[in-house]
């Protein structure tokens, strides 16, 4: 199951999950990963996407989405919150949590959001790679580690990112994740024609979200993150209903429009409570 968070030989999509809900409602529809989004834990729990939130918010939080669902969870790590020592804290953490995998990026404590202003600072590659190695004899091949490359989106270049790229795997990467703010994928398929797949490669399209899914399968890439998108729908929807509510004073008008309880309690499957109930705590009624 850990191989399908990134490391697939057919392209596959993770689904972004912020808590249990969204966990829940993305297996429903079907997908077979999940990515733990950073930004999107982040906004979930009222703080901005800049290490505001701590390792321990976040890993609380991603044992909630792997217990809601039985889907393989790829962790956004950030940079690891810190040195080498807090970069394997937070995967020893991880892993017994239950989480597949942990995409680490070679930014610098406190991280910002890449699609936040200019000038973003890049650690050194070899500080990260130590990071990377630090992770690695941790918890060896029981996490997928994932190096998340952002000289694109610092403006460094394709030969910083190629450079970066065979550092990292050399420092024991399962898989690259390559990061660009375009909104074209020319710098994605430049990367991939250069780097020759040696190692899987994970692409978030967040920007270039009008490339056709044919020229990620044509280029060989391995994973594509939906990477906010549950979170950006929720913020949408539940904007609409709370201004309708507010301006109508009543849910009369809005009640056709958002889930019934019934489906709540379907979806988190309170049938299963109830059998259970039944088991466990009137055991006499059943053998009667």
């Amino acid at each position: 199951m850990r191989a399908q968070v990134c490391c697939s030989s057919d392209l596959s999509f993770l689904m972004e999950a912020h808590d249990g809900l969204s966990a829940a409602i993305a297996e429903r529809a079907g997908f077979k990963g999940l990515w733990a989004s950073g930004l999107s834990i982040a906004c979930s729990l009222g703080y901005r996407d800049a290490n505001e939130a701590s390792w321990s918010q976040v890993v609380d939080v991603v044992e909630r989405i792997v217990d809601t669902s039985q889907l393989p969870v790829l962790v956004d790590g950030d940079g690891g919150f810190g040195n080498f020592n807090n970069a394997r804290l937070l995967a020893r953490k991880l892993r017994q949590r239950g989480a597949a995998g942990v995409a680490l990026e070679d930014s610098c404590f406190p991280k910002t959001n890449s699609f936040i202003g200019d000038g973003h600072l890049l650690a050194d590659i070899d500080e990260f790679s130590g990071r990377l190695r630090a992770v690695k004899d941790t918890v060896a091949d029981d996490l997928i580690l994932v190096a998340r490359i952002e000289a694109l989106i610092a403006g460094r270049g394709m030969d910083e990112a190629i450079s970066r790229a065979h550092a990292y795997a050399d420092a024991g990467a399962d898989a690259i994740l390559i990061h660009s703010r375009r909104s074209a994928a020319d710098e994605i398929l430049a990367f991939m024609r250069a780097w020759q797949n040696r190692l899987p490669v994970v692409i978030v399209p967040t920007k270039y979200y009008r490339t056709p899914v044919s020229a990620y399968r044509k280029a060989h890439i391995s994973t594509v993150i939906w990477a906010n998108h549950s979170m950006r729908a929720a913020i949408g929807a539940m904007r609409q209903i709370c201004d309708r509510i507010s301006a109508e004073e009543t849910t009369a008008s809005i009640e056709h429009s958002i889930a019934t309880l019934d489906e709540v309690f379907e979806l988190l499957d309170y049938n299963e409570l109830a059998s259970a109930e039944a088991r466990y705590l009137h055991p006499d009624d059943i053998r009667q």
